[in-house]
């Protein structure tokens, strides 16, 4: 919620304006690292061409059922585009642990995305074929450490980082979004809105298995340069 006061004084034509904003406990500045949308739209294209094609599912967080984890704050509540996953033992008794790749894909972002963010890695899957594609993008946020770059195949399972807590702005817990709509900035991680974002636990437990003509071999990609 963004607000201003206006102040005028002695007739002058100065005006001072303060801006305010309420946000969540998680990422409240949303367009921070966005990169220009020419920019996204190439990165997009270049690595989409090459993006392999997903088996199937996992959750993020002891795999493949998210095992000693909980959803403490589920899609949709408090306008909440993604999911947020914690340890059973409760406050940073999570913090470093492991997050690993829902799917197969390629990984398209992995590094610092603001204050509200810390470290994030996005990547692109392929839920359909090679001659019709069907992207999604899952996004793992407030990482701690980050174990993959930009171009690197990654494979369902696959640890990407640790759980972190930002710096001790947030109790430790992994953000998890999926995303339908590609080439997406990052966002705020809340929002009224919802178009482009589906309910990831529903989403994984949907797709444990994709199944699809045995004429269709899996794509095998090459990193990019």
């Amino acid at each position: 919620m963004v607000g201003f006061i206006a102040v005028v004084a002695g007739g002058a034509a100065a005006i001072l304006v303060i801006f305010y904003c309420f946000g969540s406990q998680e990422p409240s500045d949303p367009t921070h690292g966005q990169s220009s949308q020419g920019q996204q739209a190439g990165e997009s294209s270049r690595y989409l061409k090459i993006c392999p094609l997903a088996s199937g599912f996992v959750f993020p967080v002891g795999p493949p059922d998210a095992k000693g984890y909980y959803n403490a704050q589920p899609f949709g509540k408090n306008n909440h585009l993604g999911e947020d996953w914690n340890g059973t033992g409760g406050g940073n008794t999570d913090l470093g642990d492991p997050v690993y790749a829902v799917a197969k894909g390629i990984v398209f972002h992995a590094k610092r995305a603001g204050p509200g963010w810390g470290n994030v890695v996005r990547v692109y899957h392929n839920t359909g074929t090679r001659d019709e594609p069907r992207f999604v993008e899952s996004l793992y946020g407030h990482l701690d450490t980050v174990d993959v770059s930009e171009g690197d195949i990654v494979a369902k399972g696959q640890r990407l980082g640790t759980m972190g807590n930002v710096g001790g702005r947030y109790y430790a817990h992994l953000h998890l979004e999926l995303r339908t709509r590609i080439g997406m900035p990052i966002g705020g991680g809340y929002s009224p809105r919802r178009e482009g974002f589906v309910e990831p636990t529903e989403f994984i437990r949907s797709r444990r298995s994709i199944k699809r003509d045995a004429k269709q071999p899996l794509q095998r990609p090459r990193a990019p340069r």
